[in-house]
């Protein structure tokens, strides 16, 4: 295919390199004319594993050149790759400048080459900057159908590729990515950007453009939190005597619940026996030991936060009765010891609502020690409150939290009209009931 690469800092000279050493014909766009002339030379603008070599050799085979001007670029390919930088702005905020920029060029060069009349088939524009969700379709697409004076989707393709190449290895990570992510508008912008990577490894995944914008900064966020948390482990560790190492050494073993999609799903606030007293106990002896520990700190404030969302949804319903499914801590059991569905029913309750709970596993007169103690001192008017069967509970409620999914709960709740739906949980059939007016999903 014949490509441009709009930028060429790190992103967008492996891209055309890499792209390039593919079979592609690649024209290079920078507005810094010392890159322009370094690559024309066969030299690398960036210094990077590899990328030196592959440079030289594409670009003395033809497959790669380079140019400041833009219309040129555009003229001579059918896909756009927008590799500009997205800073920071002063307060955090991501700066779009530069995006809208190309973007305004990008669509300037197309209508000036009868973009609209088809003329060398409809060229597909592929941002491969990071950008937030809605930047692409609230913002740039507008920019560049009002340039082109068509439509996206119909005149135009445009799509989100994001990147995720690592300085020091990118070239490795192009050839043998993990994982290759097309936020398409429509099909056929999707099959252009696929067409690009035809034979690399890994999955493909095609999803609409906000889950493309949004999944690099899930993976960069969490990558974040991986290097922080190894890091404030290790120094608890290393105020407490223990080698840092050899503990995550064990706990990268884990390969069921530490190294896995266990715990990464959003749904409900966590509880329980164990997470809340162990954490607590780690942060303390942080504290203890003089340790700064702000991300561990603030992993209970945050999960208070996400079950006061839940709390917040029932308010805005403004409607009084309330029926809530599930009370353990977990399915399949009746441990309530810091259960968040316990401490959702302790607020619910506190601002007066009138409640009805029930959880199949729950009986007020089986509970036994811990347990029936933990009860009694968080919630005393359990009794009053729990509810013998799942219809007893719709009968009363306007408003019904969904904590479980047992299965008699889950095929009894109602479709369109009845009560709200405050999914905790994220229901089976949640993706159709989304649709549903009276659906509330708690982080989806």
């Amino acid at each position: 295919m014949r490509i441009s690469v709009l930028g060429l800092g790190y992103v967008g000279c492996v891209s055309a390199a890499c792209l390039a050493s593919m079979g592609h014909e690649v024209i290079g766009v920078d507005v810094n004319q010392v890159k322009v002339d370094l690559v024309n030379d066969g030299k690398a603008p960036v210094v990077e594993e590899r990328i030196g070599e592959l440079i030289a050799e594409v670009v003395r085979t033809g497959a790669l050149r380079a140019t400041r001007d833009v219309r040129e670029a555009i003229m001579g390919s059918e896909v756009s790759l927008v590799c500009v930088g997205t800073p920071s702005e002063p307060n955090g905020s991501l700066c779009t400048t530069y995006l809208e920029r190309v973007t305004e060029q990008i669509g300037a060069a197309l209508a000036a080459r009868g973009e609209r009349g088809g003329r060398g088939g409809r060229h597909t524009v592929v941002f491969r900057s990071t950008m937030l969700p809605g930047t692409c379709l609230n913002l740039l697409v507008p920019i560049l159908e009002k340039s082109v004076g068509g439509t996206a989707g119909v005149d135009i393709g445009v799509a989100v590729n994001p990147e995720f190449l690592r300085e020091g290895t990118s070239v490795r990570d192009f050839f043998d990515p993990p994982k290759t992510v097309i936020g398409e508008l429509d099909p056929a912008s999707g099959d252009a950007v696929a067409a690009l990577y035809d034979g690399l490894p890994g999955e493909v995944f095609r999803v609409p453009i906000p889950t493309a914008e949004a999944i690099k900064y899930a993976d960069n966020a969490f990558h974040g939190l991986k290097i922080g948390f190894a890091n404030e482990l290790g120094a608890v560790c290393q105020a407490l005597g223990v080698d840092s190492h050899q503990v995550m050494d064990v706990f990268l073993a884990d390969r069921k619940l530490n190294i896995s999609p266990a715990y990464l799903r959003p749904g409900f606030a966590f509880g329980g026996s164990c997470l809340p007293k162990d954490l607590r106990s780690l942060v303390h002896a942080a504290q203890r030991a003089d340790v700064s520990v702000p991300i561990l700190a603030h992993v209970l404030p945050s999960n208070s936060d996400h079950l006061q969302r839940a709390v917040d949804l029932v308010e805005r319903t403004g409607k009084r009765r309330v029926g809530l499914f599930g009370l353990s801590f977990k399915p399949g059991t009746d441990d309530l010891r810091e259960s968040p569905l316990v401490q959702l029913a302790e607020v619910l309750f506190g601002k007066g609502y009138d409640l009805r709970i029930h959880d199949a596993n729950v009986s007020l007169s089986r509970l036994l020690g811990a347990n029936r103690e933990y009860i009694e001192t968080r919630l005393p008017h359990l009794a009053q409150l729990l509810a013998d069967s799942v219809d007893e509970v719709l009968e009363h409620a306007e408003v019904c939290l969904v904590g479980t999914r047992d299965p008699a709960v889950v095929s009894a709740l109602p479709h369109g009209d009845g009560p709200v739906i405050v999914d905790l949980i994220r229901l089976p059939d949640a993706e159709a009931r989304r649709a549903e007016p009276g659906y509330l999903g708690l982080a989806w």
